[in-house]
């Protein structure tokens, strides 16, 4: 074993169990959220930046006598994994950053652990979450996608950054309000660094968006004013960048995105169609994210007999229409597709994305109300809800529709296995399942899985 040491961070806190003080531990399972367990005196710690079977020294982040958990991160590591390996990022490196008196930046938590552990992980988290909320003993392997096996580096098409006091470009520290100057973003496509943006002065600017698609179309800069910055300021910052970027104001408040310059959208590609993403649309964050869900879920869908031409399928939580697009497809005219996005800009979107295929019926809402609103019978549905996932009612009124197979595609776990539940508890059962590493160094996975009546 080897030792990572740091200079000793000084203990200002005032007493044991404070933000601040430092203990010693032994660091246990992964917990679902990027943390691993540990205990001190029988109290739970969340640790970020260790790896299960580490002796490490924890400074608390998160802590109080009244806490039922507290949150820590490591400083130093007395004995480590033979599965840690030098961080690629100094920002997002507990050793380094507290070393420099920072906490240290999120995005890259899991960028100490070697690849193939890290994926190990992070089924180790979906087993985990699929036993406890739905009852299933299933062992699970993450695949990775594209060149990602070459180090997990530049796959991100698209990053968001803050501003530190002082008009750099910054990161904020995970659960605070610590902003954090970077030089460089490893975890992004070469065409958001070569930006450039931590050479600008930012003034005025609470927040930037960057939109870089894969497909080496414009890049598309938002930038999020302060309420008190002036025009003037605001194309101050527009004069920095260069031409060839497309730049807009935007309001993440509102939802409202202003042209300063080219466009306010970006021109995405996969399965061979163009789509329109405006400002702040959902597009998957991976370059090969697209292809390789929509791989994925037609494979299961036409694999089992789920989407053939005449079919009525459904692709809800829809967004630009990634899905959408390849359905209306496989179904052709004699079938039809019901595209529903709760987004009005997103939904907008995939109007435009969509416009010439006339089975294909595009509706702006919440899923729950459209489906409560026009009744219908599917013969397959694709469901990519957010992050909170689709829950009880949704799934209520999914088995209601009566499909034949349902493909979910899901970037939680333990949403997807309560939604998972819930399919379970209304007679219906998981077919099918895949796992993939979209989101390298950070404790995110993306699940796809067919759900079908049980009978």
């Amino acid at each position: 074993m080897t030792s990572h040491s740091i200079s000793p961070v000084t203990d200002t806190s005032g007493g044991q169990g404070a933000p601040g003080t430092e203990l010693t531990v032994d660091v246990g399972p992964v917990a679902h959220g990027g943390h691993f367990v540990a205990r001190h005196e029988g109290r739970v710690i969340f640790v970020r930046h260790g790896i299960p079977g580490e002796k490490v020294r924890i400074r608390l982040t998160d802590s109080g006598d009244s806490s039922r958990f507290w949150r820590a991160d490591v400083v130093e590591v007395l004995q480590a994994s033979p599965d840690r390996v030098p961080h690629f990022w100094k920002p997002a490196d507990s050793l380094t950053a507290w070393q420099h008196g920072n906490p240290p930046v999120g995005g890259a938590e899991l960028g100490h652990i070697s690849l193939q552990r890290q994926r190990a992980l992070k089924a180790e988290v979906l087993s985990e979450q699929l036993k406890r909320l739905a009852g299933l003993d299933l062992g699970v392997e993450v695949e990775g996608v594209g060149a990602n096996d070459d180090g997990g580096l530049g796959w991100r098409t698209r990053a968001s950054f803050a501003v530190t006091p002082k008009g750099r470009l910054g990161m904020h520290a995970h659960r605070s309000d610590v902003v954090v100057p970077i030089r460089e973003m490893p975890l992004a496509l070469p065409g958001i660094n070569d930006l450039k943006l931590w050479d600008l002065d930012l003034s005025g600017i609470a927040r930037v968006e960057v939109a870089t698609p894969a497909n080496g179309s414009r890049p598309l800069v938002l930038l999020a004013p302060e309420e008190t910055t002036s025009p003037k300021r605001l194309h101050s910052v527009l004069s920095q960048l260069p031409n060839d970027v497309s730049v807009a104001s935007f309001d993440p408040g509102k939802g409202q995105v202003l042209q300063l310059r080219g466009r306010t959208w970006v021109q995405e590609s996969a399965a061979g169609h163009e789509y329109r993403v405006t400002g702040e649309g959902f597009w998957q964050i991976h370059k090969d994210a697209p292809e390789t869900l929509v791989d994925a879920v037609t494979g299961y869908l036409a694999g089992g007999g789920y989407l053939q031409p005449g079919a009525a399928v459904a692709d809800l939580y829809a967004g630009a229409g990634l899905f959408t697009a390849p359905l209306a497809d496989a179904v052709g005219i004699t079938g039809s597709v019901l595209s529903v996005e709760g987004s009005p800009g997103t939904s907008r979107d995939a109007r435009k994305n969509l416009h010439g295929e006339s089975h294909v019926e595009i509706v702006q809402g919440r899923v729950e109300r459209v489906l409560h609103q026009r009744p219908r019978n599917f013969d397959s549905l694709v469901l990519d809800p957010p992050r909170a996932g689709a829950g009880k009612a949704v799934v209520n009124q999914l088995m209601a529709s009566h499909p034949r197979a349902i493909a979910y595609v899901s970037c939680d776990p333990a949403s997807f296995a309560r939604d998972l539940g819930y399919f379970q508890q209304g007679g219906w059962r998981l077919e099918s399942l895949r796992a993939f590493d979209l989101y390298p160094h950070t404790h995110h996975l993306e699940t796809v899985s067919l759900i079908v009546p049980a009978g």
